[in-house]
C-alpha cells in the first residue's frame, strides 16, 4: 500500500500543539481592516484552536490519525 500523502493546504494551515490539539490563524484579517476597531484587530492577531468537532478531520489531513 503507498504512502499517504499529507494533503498540502492543510500543512500551510495548521500546526498541532505538544498536547495534541490543532492550532489555526484568525479569519477575517486579509482585507477591510480599517473598517476594524483596534480592539477587533488586535484580537484577530492571536491564533485560535480547532473546534474539537473538526480536530479528526484536520488530522487526517495532516496524516497525523
Amino acid at each position: 500500500m503507498p504512502k499517504m500523502k499529507t494533503h498540502s493546504s492543510a500543512k500551510k494551515r495548521f500546526k498541532l500543539t505538544g498536547s495534541g490539539k490543532v492550532k489555526r490563524k484568525q479569519a477575517k484579517t486579509s482585507h477591510m481592516m480599517r473598517n476594524k476597531s483596534k480592539k477587533a484587530k488586535l484580537r484577530l492577531r492571536d491564533t485560535a484552536m480547532v473546534h474539537e468537532h473538526n480536530e479528526d478531520r484536520v488530522k487526517r489531513m495532516l496524516c497525523k490519525k
